[in-house]
């Protein structure tokens, strides 16, 4: 067993702290989106362009982040791109015309995607320094604070988004800037990762590797926008109450949240390929039944089993990507996957019905299950 130090537990903490915060941001951004546009007068095209926009801003941020993310510059990225994330959240709050939101959303997706870069290295060198799984739990810390954005969000619905936006924008601010000192201390900036031939993980995948991890993660994410965005219109389609239908992401946010909070002993136990597998096969068979049962329980039950059942896809393959580019290659494609996807299934939803569209998420969620072993061989305990 090993022994964990403790700066090593202060930088797990540490992270854990900076995916909360990055968890909470993007729940808030995302909950009063309708109040942006409504401010700015915005069309359902012109609210697409500035989402457009945060989308473009997060890729070219991700590989940004991916060619900088060097162990000794990973401080510094974390600190700035939180300060840069939550300053931008404020700068969108005052965006009153479309061209002022399209400037302020591009910047707003160019420091999440270097904040999340610099986040999930520093995670798995954090992962190599503790010697055991601990990659789930942090992805977790992200599920548990986009609830508590989301309830934030909720919470304040009567107030102004401005207001909502500037005083979580400088609450954050503050909070990263106090944690600059500890920050630069961040333990595992200087250890090498962990050795493929000592039975852990390679240092960089193969190509032919890198783009199976990231077709997954395109994969996996494409189930979360499909869950994000469909699951309410899915109980709405079914004649769901409102507040029954609004209960459906919620549910499948808590399962995700308890899947990754248990997935770090699940992954030491069994490995992640028999993990990873098995959760995709549960959230294939989960998704299915609840959308051809056409019943409100069966649904609810569905998208539960659905986010529990990928809970630990996305952390696995990110930490068998390793850091810097390999991990901006698989972020960037994954969330490719996540933007894309409602798209899709809204069109085929078209020209089919919806409970037929989301029958993809599932059918991916199977792809996941039949590859997870070829993706992920080397990571067993």
């Amino acid at each position: 067993m090993s022994v964990v130090s403790a700066s090593d537990r202060h930088s797990r903490a540490l992270l854990t702290g900076y995916f909360l915060g990055l968890g909470a941001i993007m729940a808030v951004w995302g909950a009063r989106m309708p109040a942006v546009q409504q401010a700015a007068h915005l069309s359902t095209a012109g609210l697409a362009l500035v989402l457009l926009a945060a989308a473009v801003g997060m890729v070219a941020g991700l590989q940004l982040g991916g060619r900088y993310a060097r162990p000794e510059r990973l401080p510094t990225l974390l600190s700035t791109g939180a300060f840069a994330l939550a300053g931008c959240l404020v700068l969108v709050g005052q965006g009153e015309s479309l061209s002022g939101l399209l400037a302020a959303a591009l910047a707003f997706g160019l420091a999440h995607g270097v904040l999340d870069v610099a986040a999930n290295t520093a995670a798995v060198r954090c992962q190599n320094a503790v010697g055991r799984p601990i990659m789930s739990s942090l992805h977790a810390a992200y599920s548990l604070g986009a609830l508590a954005g989301a309830a934030l969000a909720a919470l304040t619905a009567h107030a102004a988004h401005s207001t909502l936006f500037a005083a979580t924008g400088a609450l954050l601010a503050g909070i990263a800037i106090a944690a600059v000192p500890v920050t630069r201390s961040l333990s595992g900036a200087d250890r090498p990762a962990m050795r493929a031939d000592a039975g852990k993980l390679p240092l960089v995948p193969s190509p032919g590797k890198l783009w199976l991890l990231a077709a997954l993660a395109a994969a996996s994410l494409l189930g979360e926008g499909a869950a994000a965005d469909w699951a309410a219109v899915h109980l709405h389609t079914l004649g769901a109450p409102t507040a029954a239908s609004a209960t459906a992401f919620a549910l499948y946010s808590a399962a995700m949240a308890a899947g990754r909070l248990t997935g770090d002993r699940l992954t030491a136990a069994f490995g992640a390929p028999t993990v990873v597998r098995a959760g995709a096969v549960l959230a294939t068979a989960g998704l299915t039944i609840g959308v051809i049962g056409s019943s409100t329980p069966l649904a609810l039950a569905g998208w539960a089993v659905f986010g529990l059942g990928l809970s630990t896809t996305v952390p696995s393959l990110i930490t068998v990507a390793g850091a810097g580019g390999a991990k901006a290659t698989v972020t960037a494609t994954g969330y490719l996957g996540l933007l894309a996807g409602p798209v899709l299934i809204g069109a085929l939803a078209s020209a089919t019905t919806l409970s037929t569209a989301l029958l993809l998420p599932a059918l991916l969620a199977a792809a996941v299950a039949a590859l997870a072993h070829r993706a992920l061989e080397n990571t067993a305990p």
